[in-house]
Order: structure tokens, then sequence, then C-alpha cells
């Protein structure tokens, strides 16, 4: 009988917006550090053993608070970085919205950056279960980004991949079963925790 075990998806922080920077070099914002911060304080319901992340800086920083403040650990794997957009146009919050939509809704296209959903949401799904093959606690925390989590999220699940985008907030999480992937939580916007 397999083992039951947990997956908290989370997406990372806010970050500076800078467009002249490419976004997979982006580092959190002072809000986005307070809310790495305050991830942590949400996790800590979970348990996780420990907190994997993307090499992108704004994962990396999210997941060092999240973990400072749960007392874990915090490692990078390769492969669960965002979907590829290298060298696209910066865009303003409208422009950006279509092109998301337009991502989803053409799975086996190349029509944004350098990676299609197909192939970003397979580069992430190994990652994935490399991490939960290679890790061995019961909860397992990865900080990682709102387009390959919602694509991961809806491929098992009942759910529209780019709905579930639109609702992830910075920082923001949902808690899958492994195995299956099964969702069983999500929390959008995260409220400073009161008690």
């Amino acid at each position: 009988m397999e083992i039951k075990r947990t997956l908290v998806l989370a997406k990372h922080s806010e970050p500076v917006l800078e467009p002249g920077v490419a976004p997979s070099r982006w580092r959190l914002s002072e809000g986005g550090r307070r809310g790495g911060v305050l991830l942590g304080g949400y996790l800590a319901r979970y348990r996780p053993g420990v907190v994997v992340c993307s090499e992108e800086p704004k994962a990396v920083e999210t997941a060092r608070l999240a973990a400072g403040r749960l007392g874990a650990e915090h490692v990078t794997f390769p492969g669960l970085r965002e979907h590829d957009r290298t060298g696209a146009t910066f865009l303003g919050a409208e422009d950006f919205d279509q092109s998301a939509r337009t991502f989803f809704a053409n799975p086996g296209k190349l029509v944004w950056g350098n990676e299609t959903a197909e192939q970003a949401l397979e580069r992430f799904d190994g990652s994935v279960r490399s991490v939960l093959e290679t890790r061995d606690e019961e909860v397992v925390a990865v900080v990682a980004h709102g387009t390959v989590i919602s694509l991961f999220i809806a491929q098992y699940n009942d759910v529209e991949a780019y709905e579930l985008w639109r609702q992830l907030g910075l920082p923001s999480f949902c808690v899958l079963s492994v195995p299956g992937f099964g969702l069983r939580r999500s929390t959008y916007n995260l409220e400073p925790i009161t008690s």
C-alpha cells in the first residue's frame, strides 16, 4: 500500500517589476519579503519537512523566508522554473492577461515565449515528481510560479488553468494529495495571521 503524502504548491511572493530585466531574474519587493514570512506562517499548519523551490531569485527568496519561519530546510531544484518567456516583451497588465489567456487556450502551440503550455507542463510535472522521489518527507512544500502551478493542478483536477492562474495571489498556495495530486485546499490571498 502506498503511503499518503502531501504536496503544497506555493506561488512566490511579490517581486519588484523591472521592465529592463528578465522576469526570471526579478527579486522580491519589500512587501514580497513580508509575504514570504507570512507564507511560512500559513504553511506551519501542514508542517512541511522541506521547502523546495525553483532557481529563480523570487522563488528562492520566498522559500528562504517561509522556511525560516517554519524552521525547515530550503533547497533549489532544477525544472521548477516558470514558463520560459525569455526575450518576450514586457507587457502591461491587460496585454499580459490576454497573452496568458491565449497561452492556456492553445496548449500545443508556441504562442508566447519559448515553450508551449504542454512543454512547460511536462518539464514542471517531471520535476515535481523527481522532488517527491528524492525527498522522503511526508509533507513537501514547493515554491514555484503561477503558470506552471496552474497547468499542473488543472491536469489532475477539474479546474480551468487560466481561471486558477488569475486567482493565485503573490504569494498563495494549494494543497494536494500524493499520489494522484487531488486538490484538497487552495488559499489565494493571504491575510495577516492574528492568532
